[in-house]
């Protein structure tokens, strides 16, 4: 029996694989499809203290080898989070973790606070690399001190599982990862989108009322991998890799590279049973190459 159990800070998932913030909602939508228990975590859609409208439409955009998104973290607020999605999920078997958002520190402070009050949420991904919002997202990921500054905020008033998202649109990746380790994250989940833009040729506009957005799906796969094996190298943390995983194949690639645990995200949009056929091939390579933990892989690259 292959033990396919691996742990985040405090956390232990059942197995490696979970969702990313923003392709599955709060859970209920993907659940029409397959029982998201067996998932070993859910990463729910981006959630902000007030009530969010999003950006204006199109937001999203395919390309050849992806999509562009710039949906803007349309959401209802924490307080309807509360009084209505977590009530709905809370006893489902698989750990749910809120993706927290903010324009500004006191924000994010101010929602992990009332997210470390809920039983039943093990953990939060503190997002600060989202680049399809005017304020706040992106801008605390760029730099060190400003990711320091909004790690350290938010580690002071959490005492669960911490996971800081980190943006690809940086010089060095490595060096906010060792940032935001040094202030208390307890993991890192990379990556985030890159920044894109699309034309319509014919009309002459971009096809995002935004102009850019983020890329996601295959087409951002081997700058992922290497951001996570360059990340891997610098922390001691467990690394969440993401990034145009499409397959098991794809995932088996990011724990060589040094992930802990991966996030399937786009291809959700494609085929919504992707992150149970995911789980399901890791188990039968794990299986054909005689291995008996998931551990025996990670960062298990032979150069």
């Amino acid at each position: 029996m292959v033990d396919l159990r691996v742990k985040i800070g405090d956390l232990e998932l059942k197995n490696p694989v979970m969702t990313a913030s923003g392709t599955s909602g709060f859970g209920e939508e993907l659940a029409e499809f397959f029982d998201i228990s067996k998932l070993g975590g859910f990463l729910l859609k981006g959630t902000t203290l007030h009530n969010r409208d999003g950006n204006d439409y199109p937001r999203m955009a395919e390309t050849p080898s992806g999509m562009l998104n710039a949906v803007g973290l349309q959401n209802k607020g924490s307080d309807h989070f509360i009084n209505h999605t977590y009530p709905k999920i809370k006893d489902i078997d698989t750990h749910f973790i809120v993706n927290v958002n903010g324009s500004t520190i006191e924000e994010y402070v101010e929602l992990t606070e009332k997210i470390n009050a809920l039983d039943k949420i093990p953990a939060i991904e503190l997002n600060i690399s989202c680049p399809n919002v005017k304020e706040g997202g992106m801008a605390f990921g760029v730099n060190c001190p400003a990711a320091e500054a909004a790690v350290k905020a938010v580690r002071k008033v959490y005492d669960k599982t911490l996971i800081v998202k980190l943006s690809p649109n940086v010089t060095d990746i490595a060096e906010i990862a060792r940032a935001v380790e040094a202030q208390g994250a307890d993991s890192v989940s990379l990556v985030n989108t890159f920044l894109g833009m699309a034309i319509d040729a014919e009309k002459r506009i971009p096809l995002l009322s935004t102009i850019t957005g983020g890329l996601s799906g295959p087409a951002i796969k081997p700058l992922a991998l290497r951001m996570v094996w360059q990340v891997s190298q610098a922390v001691k943390i467990p690394i969440i890799g993401m990034g145009g995983i499409m397959d098991a194949t794809d995932a088996i690639e990011f724990f060589l590279a040094g992930s802990t645990a991966i996030q399937v995200g786009t291809v959700i949009f494609k085929d919504p049973l992707s992150p149970l056929k995911v789980l399901e091939g890791i188990e039968s390579y794990l299986e054909k190459h005689k291995y008996n933990s998931l551990y025996d892989i990670i960062n298990n690259l032979q150069m």
